[in-house]
């Protein structure tokens, strides 16, 4: 069994796409996530006036109003809130511009909801730290806190990466994890602009090493070609 605490995650969506609007609002409802959903940048300048969030997520085509133009105002007010653009355009200048206004992540259209899911989480950790105390699954337990990892009674010798790797898979159990999105959480954003996954082969490979060596079950698969997940029965 896998124990995660979460507290209770605010979201504010800012999509004018019906249809797409209403698939995220469904499938993040369904995540356990409190989804405020607005279709109109004066919608969204509301919400953001009057109430606080822990993520927002902003088309940046909006019908009367930039969503890159909601980043100050964000900023200007929650510091901690983290932001998402989610835009069908796909030119590095237009994730640069985001991203230096100050969103944390940029995900181009279409895209996987899990991988939406693991992008919100990973902004959550980064931006106001993991609140749990307490990762466990199976015999591998982790504490964000104090970044340690243990197999049964035995501390596992990490590097950083290793560390951030382990939890991130653990906190997505039995969800896939594209090569992608473990390189956006582990390296940073700009690192979709690479086409050499390489690194993350050999960081998986070591993580995996290190924990069957101190008794752990193999849980981490390969997905041929996409990704990686962390199985638990």
């Amino acid at each position: 069994m896998s124990k995660v605490e979460m507290k209770e995650v605010r979201l504010l969506l800012v999509e004018d796409e019906y249809q797409l609007l209403k698939a995220i609002r469904t499938f993040l409802e369904e995540e356990k996530y409190v989804v405020v959903a607005v279709e109109t940048y004066r919608s969204a300048q509301q919400e953001i006036k009057n109430e606080n969030y822990d993520v927002c997520l902003i088309d940046i085509n909006l019908p009367d109003g930039s969503g890159n133009s909601l980043i100050n105002l964000i900023k200007s007010k929650q510091q901690k809130t983290g932001i998402i653009i989610i835009s069908s355009h796909n030119m590095t200048e237009d994730k640069v511009q985001s991203l230096d206004l100050g969103a944390d992540d940029y995900l181009t259209k279409p895209f996987d909801l899990h991988e939406l899911n693991a992008r919100i989480r990973s902004v959550l950790r980064r931006k106001l730290g993991d609140s749990r105390h307490q990762v466990v699954s199976e015999s591998i337990s982790v504490y964000p806190n104090e970044f340690k990892a243990f197999v049964h009674d035995v501390e596992l010798e990490l590097t950083k990466k290793e560390f951030e790797m382990l939890l991130y898979l653990m906190s997505n159990k039995n969800r896939l994890i594209t090569k992608e999105s473990l390189a956006a959480h582990l390296w940073g954003i700009s690192i979709e602009f690479s086409d050499n996954y390489d690194y993350i082969y050999t960081h998986v490979k070591n993580l995996r090493k290190k924990l069957m060596n101190a008794g752990a079950t193999d849980n981490i698969k390969n997905v041929h070609g996409i990704g990686y997940r962390f199985e638990v029965a």
